[in-house]
């Protein structure tokens, strides 16, 4: 009786026909994420993970609740990637303390000038050429995926200080306020930095496809890109401290 359920439940369709059906989606999503991850980082491994998030949600899906089953896999599929790129840990330590860093620098600069830090400005804040500046912003490609968990000014993360849905309100509060903050932080992003997170997290474009639109070389999204998550960051600490 259960599996009679299980196979009304999905429209006809087993939760093997839903995996077999989908598995380009994991690809799509894997391809998506290696495109800003540390060479060590193995494609294969991230398929892997995601076939089982698939697998996951093919289970539990109800096609009653009214999502699409590719809506609905989404997030699973991502999330079963990240926690593995978090267990692993892959990015180096440097690698965090110069994404602090930067993000320290962004804070001072506008602080200090009531306006949004540019390229010149955060590379005299760090004592560096704007060169090595451009540098170390392509090297924090490895730095983690860009939610509330990456260390703002701080060594704490923001999202680790605000709990998850589903405790007392007025945690529930708190972290409506932080996301709100961070919805306000994106929105004054300088025109360009907003735009390539949106071709990249809204439209999912590769950094080589938000070049070509914005017409500049793909290390240079990355650069717009490591440099809008660093704002970011400094932003929503300094909304939230």
């Amino acid at each position: 009786m259960k599996g009679v359920a299980l196979y009304a439940t999905l429209g006809g369709d087993t939760a093997d026909d839903l995996v077999a059906r989908h598995a380009p989606q994991v690809k799509r999503i894997a391809y998506h994420l290696l495109a800003r991850l540390p060479a060590s980082i193995q494609v294969d491994d991230l398929i892997q993970a995601g076939m089982l998030g698939l697998l996951d949600a093919a289970r539990r899906y109800d096609a009653a609740q009214g999502a699409s089953f590719t809506t609905f896999a989404e997030p699973r599929i991502r999330g079963a990637m990240l926690d593995e790129i978090r267990k692993g840990d892959w990015t180096p330590r440097s690698v965090h303390r110069r994404a602090r860093e930067i993000t320290a620098a962004i804070h001072a600069v506008e602080t200090a000038t009531g306006r949004e830090a540019r390229d010149g400005a955060i590379a005299e804040q760090l004592g560096i050429s704007l060169t090595d500046y451009h540098q170390t912003l392509a090297d924090l490609r490895g730095q983690k995926l860009l939610s509330l968990d990456q260390a703002g000014l701080d060594e704490e993360g923001e999202i680790q200080r605000v709990p998850a849905p589903g405790g007392d309100p007025a945690e529930t509060v708190n972290r409506e306020s932080l996301l709100q903050s961070l919805a306000c932080a994106i929105n004054l992003l300088p025109e360009r930095e907003k735009l390539v997170l949106s071709l990249y997290y809204d439209e999912e474009l590769h950094l080589k496809e938000i070049g070509a639109v914005l017409g500049v070389s793909e290390s240079r999204v990355c650069q717009l890109h490591s440099q809008a998550l660093a704002r970011l960051r400094a932003r929503v600490a300094a909304a939230t401290a």
